[in-house]
């Protein structure tokens, strides 16, 4: 096979994340016409992603916003967007660049872009992961842990922003 020097594969995962930019720049500017309501996945712990301590407790590894009626503050620049949103009634401030984020999904047209986190976000989630799993073990007495809901659960009304997993949208 011959080598991609061109890398298309990097053009075109850069083009759609354009796409995702452009988006949030119109929301930003103009809010959310009609039913639009957006899902983004994103690597708690990658680089440049900036969370409360509390948040990044509760989404060690990957974090799911909503980003439909109770948001504000929307700043989208070249390499990152920034929104505040409330979780269970406390605000707080997120900053999500660009590539950390694994999924986008606007669900009233059922429109869905998945990426791969670039090789940067990638290693600091893989770096963190195994920091916190060596933490986690030096532990005498290991900290309360909020279990994962199971997708049998149903999903409970809560005040300001949700944060849900995608996979109880996808089929199986």
């Amino acid at each position: 096979m011959a080598t991609d020097h061109i890398r298309y594969d990097i053009l075109a995962r850069d083009a759609l994340r354009g796409v995702l930019r452009r988006v949030l720049i119109d929301a930003a500017e103009h809010g959310l016409p009609g039913e639009h309501h957006f899902f983004i996945t994103f690597v708690s712990t990658a680089e440049g992603v900036k969370l409360s301590p509390r948040l990044l407790a509760q989404y060690p590894e990957e974090m799911t916003v909503i980003l439909q009626h109770q948001f504000w503050d929307l700043v989208v620049t070249e390499d990152r967007f920034e929104v505040g949103l409330s979780f269970n009634g406390i605000p707080e401030r997120l900053v999500v660049p660009f590539n950390s984020i694994k999924s986008f999904f606007d669900p009233s047209v059922q429109f869905g872009l998945q990426f791969e986190p670039t090789d940067a976000a990638a290693e600091t989630a893989t770096a963190a992961e195994t920091s916190a799993v060596a933490a986690a073990s030096a532990l005498a007495a290991p900290a309360a842990v909020p279990a994962e809901p199971s997708e049998e659960e149903p999903v409970k009304p809560g005040e300001g922003a949700e944060v849900v997993r995608l996979d109880r949208f996808r089929k199986k």
